[in-house]
């Protein structure tokens, strides 16, 4: 195949998996209506009194009631659609995994030179990442906002597509390697913290109101979905000091003969550090946990984002589109 066989391949590829994950996102939010649904079900039949057949005598067997045999129904369509929502997820990892590799033949590079190829590999390493945790962890709980924030984030990447192509000098290094990838982990780490702040969120909101409903009452305690936000973000914290702290500058010194510049992106990286050692250190000194720590986990992710898209599109610098 020629370099523009593997590009066409590259953009097609990226065009299907951003259909199969919208469609593995449609899925979950199907799991999510029907788990409410049979959440509702088992409440009303569990505030009723079971009939029983034969007028109550000793080998009276307890009746299913419709609203019984309704809820199991809604129940198995709930676990049916999260099967398909995690197959569905699997499928658009894997077809986004080759349109990262196609891109990366078509360009003779790694495929992370620009927005638009950081954008896909990205999302690519955030799907790997989830579908790790997903094993470890039973994290599916997540997938609404995983899979709705990957399909966001593949669209727009369409807006900054740049055709396939040699890296400009100054990010020719192996230093951008290695910049990028920890950042990337880093990246994905950050987003699973703050869907778990999210939800938390949301879960302690209901309970205040007289407990969770729907398939709010399914998911993982309160507490549970505030220490997973905390864990993650303790892993991921060190590969973004590395990335933005240590490997970061280091790659600024080979391209423009200094490690720190004030360039918009530097600043907005340091940004993102400072916001999160402060989550980290509030929660491991003064004790913060609940809200308030839910609150600062989600700001530090929203200085994760502007550094990410803000700074590129309107902040002019060495590393932005912006002019």
């Amino acid at each position: 195949m020629t370099l523009e066989d593997w590009a066409n391949f590259s953009n097609d590829a990226v065009a299907a998996a951003t259909a199969v994950l919208a469609l593995a996102w449609l899925a979950s939010v199907a799991q999510w209506a029907f788990g409410s649904k049979a959440v509702r079900v088992e409440r009303a039949v569990a505030a009723a009194e079971p009939a029983l057949v034969g007028g109550g005598s000793s080998g009276a067997t307890p009746a299913i009631s419709p609203s019984a045999a309704e809820g199991e129904a809604a129940e198995e369509r709930s676990d049916l659609f999260g099967r398909i929502a995690f197959s569905l997820t699997v499928l658009g990892f894997l077809v986004l995994l080759a349109a990262v590799v196609t891109r990366g033949l078509a360009a003779e590079r790694v495929p992370w030179g620009n927005m638009y190829e950081f954008s896909i590999t990205g999302i690519c390493v955030v799907l790997g990442g989830y579908l790790v945790m997903v094993a470890l962890l039973r994290v599916q709980w997540l997938a609404p906002i995983v899979l709705g924030f990957s399909v966001v984030v593949l669209g727009l990447s369409m807006t900054v597509y740049v055709p396939a192509g040699p890296l400009v000098p100054a990010l020719d290094s192996y230093w951008l390697v290695i910049h990028v990838i920890s950042a990337m982990v880093a990246g994905a780490g950050f987003l699973v913290g703050a869907g778990a702040s999210v939800l938390y969120l949301v879960r302690t909101r209901a309970d205040a109101r007289g407990g969770a409903k729907g398939y709010l009452g399914r998911l993982p305690s309160a507490a549970s979905m505030d220490q997973l936000a905390y864990r993650v973000t303790a892993f991921s914290f060190p590969v973004w000091t590395f990335a933005a702290l240590i490997s970061g500058p280091i790659w600024a010194e080979h391209a423009w003969g200094r490690p720190w510049g004030w360039d918009p992106k530097e600043v907005w990286a340091f940004i993102t550090w400072v916001a999160y050692a402060g989550y980290l250190h509030a929660r491991a000194t003064a004790g913060w946990k609940g809200k308030a720590a839910a609150i600062l986990s989600l700001v530090a992710f929203a200085t994760f984002l502007f550094n990410f898209v803000g700074v590129n599109l309107f902040f002019p610098g060495l590393h932005s589109y912006a002019k």
